[in-house]
């Protein structure tokens, strides 16, 4: 049984699914939008809201909390960029949209995650 076991493994250790998860992160943030499987997309859209409301804080400890867990430029885009637009809204930041195609080689079903 997975009583409090949250999260997917996506087959990999904690340290590179850690980073794995950072690398999705940041290119959403860094493009906007990516197409992903559905798993990943659901896994990481929390990851992306938290950091999000960090950046509305407008203040230099939140800056600095998200320069911790992104790459400089994506945390500069993030709090300069992506957070502003968001001040007014309490939350749900970000939309997953299922593609009606699933993925040739192995049918996985997939996903696009966006900011609104």
């Amino acid at each position: 049984m997975r009583h409090l076991n949250k999260g997917r493994k996506f087959g990999r250790k904690r340290g590179p699914r850690a980073l794995f998860r950072a690398a999705l992160v940041s290119n959403l943030i860094r493009h906007g939008k990516i197409t992903t499987t559905e798993a990943r997309a659901k896994e990481i859209r929390p990851l992306v809201e938290r950091l999000v409301s960090y950046g509305k804080r407008q203040n230099v400890a939140a800056l600095r909390m998200l320069m911790q867990k992104l790459p400089k430029e994506v945390a500069y885009k993030l709090y300069h960029e992506v957070a502003p637009r968001y001040a007014r809204r309490a939350g749900g930041y970000t939309r997953i949209v299922k593609r009606a195609r699933a993925r040739q080689h192995d049918a996985a079903r997939m996903a696009v995650i966006e900011f609104v």
